[in-house]
């Protein structure tokens, strides 16, 4: 595997693309617009640069990191790797339709992948002709620095490609842990009780946002709950909720929450807005 592809250069796909430059691979960024990508290689190369100054990457391996991300606005440039990691957002009909147009036009060896969260590999699989060749690969927000990957095998997708994907993202510095094609998978499913409470407490007037915070972080954790949805995202956070919630024929415990699409509606989306359950102007 040398060369890979990254479609979407939001947060989680320049995250992704910055992850695999470090680790020496060749990268195609993709996305709509040259003004999406320019300002997307504007925070990886912050991003690297602060890495540096840190003192956790070496001043070589910036430079030939930033040297191996080459930007396109054309999906036939993004098809033609080694690998395709799609970081679109969480829509369905939206990524079917990119993997659809990206296999009229990529190399049979060519790997598929996803980065959902939520969605089912074996549908979005469906809608190419390598479904042996697809697979998922969940990386974790900031996807540059957390170390665990979900690789989600599909109801055909074949062990040389786990292994194919598996020793990729090894060479990230990655931990992958095989997961199978459920709703969520392993991470995001026993994530839903610890937002969904968090937001059911607060909809309640039991406690108040750095209340709930404050004591989930006392019992050891890195992040409070309404924390780490401002930095996921909370359009993200509520798609995710939302496909669980559809996914399961709307099991009660894993329905979204009023709070989650008011949030959404008026556009406080965390940090990435600059306001979501805190401000961050």
């Amino acid at each position: 595997m040398n060369k890979i592809s990254v479609i979407g250069s939001g947060t989680m796909g320049a995250g992704i693309a910055q992850a695999a430059a470090l680790a020496g691979f060749e990268v195609v960024l993709y996305d709509l617009s040259d003004d999406l990508l320019a300002s997307a290689i504007d925070q990886i190369h912050k991003s690297i640069d602060k890495g540096v100054a840190r003192g956790k990457t070496e001043t070589t391996v910036a430079k030939t990191a930033k040297k191996n991300i080459y930007l396109t606005t054309s999906l036939v440039e993004a098809a033609h790797v080694d690998l395709v990691i799609e970081a679109v957002p969480e829509k369905m009909n939206l990524k079917r339709e990119i993997f659809a147009a990206l296999d009229e036009v990529a190399h049979e060896h060519t790997i598929f992948s996803s980065n959902t969260s939520s969605l089912s590999i074996g549908v979005l699989a469906s809608s190419t002709h390598r479904q042996d060749r697809f697979l998922g690969v969940h990386f974790f927000n900031p996807a540059h620095i957390m170390k665990l990957v979900e690789l989600i095998r599909g109801d055909f997708t074949s062990e040389e490609t786990i292994t194919a994907v598996q020793d990729t993202v090894t060479q990230m510095g990655k931990t992958a842990v095989l997961c199978k094609d459920t709703p969520a998978f392993i991470v995001n499913r026993v994530a839903r009780p610890f937002y969904g409470e968090a937001l059911r407490l607060l909809g309640e007037n039991a406690a108040g946002i750095e209340t709930i915070d404050k004591l989930i972080k006392s019992l050891g954790f890195r992040m409070g709950p309404f924390e780490l949805i401002d930095l996921v995202g909370c359009d993200v956070n509520f798609a995710v909720t939302q496909s669980v919630y559809d996914a399961y024929f709307q099991e009660p415990k894993y329905r979204p929450h009023p709070i989650q699409r008011r949030m959404v509606e008026s556009e406080r989306l965390g940090r990435k807005s600059g306001r979501g359950f805190y401000d961050y102007t």
